[in-house]
């Protein structure tokens, strides 16, 4: 809530809040270049391939630019196109531009650079190339307007009356908190690192087993709780501190779809999502899996079929006699509108489906995913699906682009398709596909996938403050435990490779994939099964949060994962900030001596003994939740584990002052670190905080 209410602020004072990570302007993840490029220059990495980069030369070329100093930095500017921030480049509210943001140190907020070349680059722009003419200039007005006609010779001055009007169109603010263009290659500066901390305190506030948890969408303190085995429960959570438990009753829950669900090992509830405007319409979905020979319903093409090339009448029965596709992943369409005019305050939902969005027969019987997903930014419903299991991914699903299987599938759902067009348009239920789907640009994917090359993931989440870091955590198979950072179209190795590690496959059923042959994009995060010490011998990576509550302020902005069997936890920190580079560590965690429920401790170590970790939950506050097969957990003040965090008592809104102090002296507390916010855009925020 802080970030989001600086960042409202600071849009007041015309200061964007801007955050980077290597993305081209399609979303697609920059790819890794085999040469320079010719004509533009950018080597190891760029958003441009050697086409682009020709077509950009071609352009360039045509637009015959009569002054050399002029034509100079119009190259560097059609160029920019390829840079590997190119997405935060040409990117601004949302609205695709023909030019990057140009550098602009003339606004007033930002006059204390005018004298910096790099940061007055739109001014350097309109002094070089104001009188020059040039043909089909990008810089036209009415190019601005998405118009596509063909522009005539032309000078600057034809179109814009004065430098402040230039810039006022094609810049941006050079400060440190955005991206511009400035005639070079995006670069961020290593940033000095925020107090590291020490370990995580945890509270005991209940003692259920739930594998994922949702927060009420209508902000208050309420959150959906389900378990594996097909229930969903309303609770509510405590104040932290407060050393009260999570109120849940359990012979009341929300939903019950126990009757339904298929439950084992890996089978059950998987996912549940909200929707974005779930307080108007109580629209809600989940995933789950059943079997076809006891629940008529449950029955949908096998994912190993002939357009995979598959076949599964060769697959044979599992070790326990489960036929290939017997048992299916589902998504279902609930409501809660049936038991209140107001979904927020419903307290049950119809056990009936609405529809059924998706059904799929899995070949075997593991590694299928199932987490839901409504994306922050586009409002699809992203759908987690695991390789389909058996040792190694024989088949080679994962990198079959005509399978679903180790994909990360993104669907439309608020528009529907005709029901008698569902088998003519290929679809697997009731969803439509999103026009800007990976597959507009290759016609070799499948149409639903977003992502590919995934083993399980298993736990998937988008930082709350900066959506385009979309983390999952992927299981791996016998030496390594990756987190991946998620792009459109990306390709995440498996089964090529495991972790950063080539894989050789036991069996290549499925044909085999050359390392040559996909553009591999390795994991942020991960660790070795060889790193961890546990008596059960395994490993499963469990993906969690970049943490956003104010309530530990040293974790703030840091990942946090853990090991399912290990009971071990990591923190991952992007260093330098804003660059999608991460370094984790393993860091210690302790119970709070005043936790509600005391917690059980390993008598070898006296820590925390908290069983499997199936899961991280989060709340509307964004405090995090660690779901294990002995309780939910949350994470709370470092202090109260004798945990030392110098920012603990100086972060704005965090509510941890000292008794006695007030809103206002918790806020200006930690006004000095604040060197990056203007005076003004401090002040006001301060006064929107206190309204």
């Amino acid at each position: 809530m802080m970030g989001s209410l600086l960042c409202a602020t600071l849009f007041l004072v015309f200061i964007q809040c801007s955050y980077s990570l290597q993305l081209c302007a399609d979303s697609r993840a920059p790819a890794s270049l085999k040469a320079p490029l010719e004509f533009c220059g950018y080597s190891g990495s760029s958003c441009c391939s050697g086409k682009d980069d020709s077509a950009i030369k071609k352009q360039f070329e045509g637009m015959n630019v009569s002054d050399s100093a002029c034509a100079s930095l119009v190259r560097s500017i059609l160029c920019a196109k390829c840079d590997p921030f190119s997405a935060e480049l040409f990117t601004i509210e949302s609205e695709l531009r023909t030019v990057p943001v140009l550098c602009n140190s003339t606004l007033p907020e930002t006059s204390s650079h005018s004298k910096d070349t790099t940061r007055d680059f739109c001014a350097q722009l309109w002094d070089t190339c104001k009188d020059t003419s040039m043909l089909n200039s990008p810089f036209a007005p009415s190019l601005q307007l998405n118009a596509r006609l063909p522009i005539p010779s032309s000078k600057l001055t034809d179109f814009w009356q004065s430098e402040t009007d230039f810039c006022r169109a094609f810049g941006g603010p050079s400060n440190d908190e955005s991206v511009c263009f400035n005639g070079k290659s995006v670069l961020f500066n290593t940033t000095p690192d925020s107090p590291s901390p020490k370990g995580i305190c945890l509270e005991r506030i209940g003692n259920g087993s739930y594998l994922s948890m949702s927060p009420h969408p209508d902000g208050s303190n309420r959150v959906f709780l389900a378990n594996q085995a097909g229930k969903i429960w309303l609770a509510t959570l405590p104040e932290e501190g407060s050393r009260e438990f999570l109120e849940v009753d359990e012979s009341s829950p929300f939903l019950d779809l126990s009757d339904e669900v298929l439950v084992d090992t890996e089978f059950g509830i998987m996912g549940v999502a909200f929707h974005p405007n779930f307080t108007n319409n109580g629209r809600f979905f989940v995933s789950y899996n059943c079997d076809k020979v006891q629940s008529p319903s449950c029955s949908g093409k096998c994912a190993c079929n002939s357009d995979a090339g598959c076949d599964p009448s060769k697959l044979g029965p599992s070790s326990n006699g489960v036929q290939p596709c017997q048992y299916q992943s589902v998504i279902s369409e609930f409501t809660a509108n049936s038991s209140s005019s107001t979904p927020s305050k419903a307290t049950s939902a119809s056990p009936y489906e609405v529809r059924r969005i998706f059904t799929m027969g899995l070949p075997f019987t593991n590694n299928h995913g199932g987490q839901l997903l409504f994306g922050p930014a586009d409002g699809y419903l992203y759908f987690m699906m695991g390789d389909g299991g058996n040792k190694g991914d024989p088949l080679n699903f994962a990198q079959n682009k005509k399978a679903l299987l180790g994909k990360i599938l993104r669907l439309d759902i608020n528009n529907m398709p005709i029901q008698s067009k569902i088998d003519d348009l290929g679809l697997w239920g009731n969803y439509s596909i999103p026009k800007d789907n990976p597959s507009a640009d290759d016609s070799e994917l499948q149409p639903e996938i977003w992502a590919l090359g995934l083993r399980n993931p298993w736990r998937c989440s988008f930082d709350s403050e900066q959506p385009s870091y979309f983390f999952c955590g992927d299981t791996g198979q016998d030496g390594y435990e990756e987190v991946d950072l998620i792009s459109k179209g990306g390709n995440y190795g498996w089964r090529v490779y495991e972790g950063p590690n080539l894989f050789q496959p036991s069996s290549t059923l499925g044909g085999n994939t050359s390392a040559a042959s996909i553009d591999a994009i390795f994991p942020v995060m991960g660790y070795p099964h060889s790193a961890l010490n546990n008596s059960v011998g395994s490993a499963s990576v469990t993906g969690g949060y970049v943490y956003r509550s104010t309530t530990d302020p040293c974790m703030f902005g840091r990942y946090v994962y853990a090991d399912l069997y290990a009971g071990a936890m990591w923190v991952g920190t992007e260093n330098p900030e804003s660059s999608g580079n991460y370094s984790s560590t393993m860091i210690p965690f302790k119970c709070s001596d005043s936790s509600p429920i005391p917690c059980d401790t390993d008598p070898e170590t006296s820590l925390p003994s908290l069983g499997y970790i199936f899961s991280f939950g989060e709340d509307n506050n964004k405090d995090v939740y660690v779901l294990t097969s002995k309780g939910v957990y949350r994470v709370v003040r470092p202090s109260r584990c004798n945990f030392t965090c110098s920012k603990e008592y100086s972060t704005p809104g965090s509510g941890n002052a000292p008794p006695g102090a007030s809103s206002a002296a918790r806020y200006f507390g930690n006004l000095q670190a604040m060197t990056k916010l203007s005076f003004a855009a401090a002040v006001l925020s301060f006064l929107l905080l206190s309204s």
